[in-house]
């Protein structure tokens, strides 16, 4: 399964907000096997972001939003999938009537547009705010809110699935362009997706759907690079 990301929010790009929901959300999809093929942010405007959610549509078997969700002047993001997938906007009253039972409000204690959601919607209801999330074809809409994201993703955590990798790490005391040749070695003799991360040594992270090639292909590195002293 390929999934995109989608952050929204002029703070994220100005750096007011360490974006900390991308890096969560691809930790969490990468461990039950999804490839995430890309993560975009956009500012908080609803043609950028309707335009962003069709280009996303198409590369990749689901689009993961964050961030715009609530009543406020700033939180177009329902808007812009409505938009995105020509529906229009209309309070979901399947969202109020949750709100209602489960989070203590009745409907005229709601500011106006908390549960707007584009017609069709599936709801995700908000365990640990207000304002709903919801799926609209392939593409789910999430709060950017870490908390309020973290629990209605775990509850359809298990509508992303894919092959998951066996992952080895070898840490080596050698500057990086000085491995290219084994590097090349390794790939040739395993069938692995091999990363470098260079910093205060460089950190190889090898991957394989086998166990034992993974693990195979780790010590093979590791008996010919300098390692890094634990």
């Amino acid at each position: 399964m390929r999934v995109a990301l989608l952050s929204v929010g002029d703070e994220l790009l100005a750096g007011d907000t360490v974006n900390t929901n991308a890096a969560w959300l691809g930790e969490h999809l990468t461990a039950r096997g999804v490839a995430v093929v890309r993560s975009v942010v956009v500012p908080d405007d609803i043609d950028t972001i309707a335009e962003t959610i069709r280009d996303l549509h198409e590369r990749a078997d689901a689009v993961l939003i964050t961030g715009g969700l609530g009543p406020t002047h700033d939180d177009l993001t329902m808007d812009a999938v409505a938009a995105a997938f020509d529906r229009d906007l209309e309070t979901n009253d399947e969202a109020v009537d949750w709100l209602e039972e489960h989070g203590g409000y009745h409907s005229d204690d709601l500011a106006e547009g908390t549960a707007a959601l584009p017609t069709g919607a599936r709801v995700l209801h908000n365990e640990a705010g207000v304002a709903p999330g919801c799926v609209v074809e392939s593409t789910y809409v999430f709060p950017g809110v870490p908390d309020e994201m973290h629990a209605m993703f775990e509850g359809v955590a298990e509508e992303f699935s894919g092959t998951i990798q066996s992952v080895e790490f070898v840490h080596v005391d050698e500057p990086e362009s000085a491995l290219l040749d084994r590097f090349e070695e390794l790939r040739d003799r395993f069938d692995v997706t091999l990363g470098s991360y260079p910093g205060d040594h460089v950190r190889v992270k090898i991957q394989s759907p086998n166990e034992e090639t993974a693990k195979s292909a780790a010590d093979w590195l590791a008996d010919r690079v300098d390692l890094v002293e634990e």
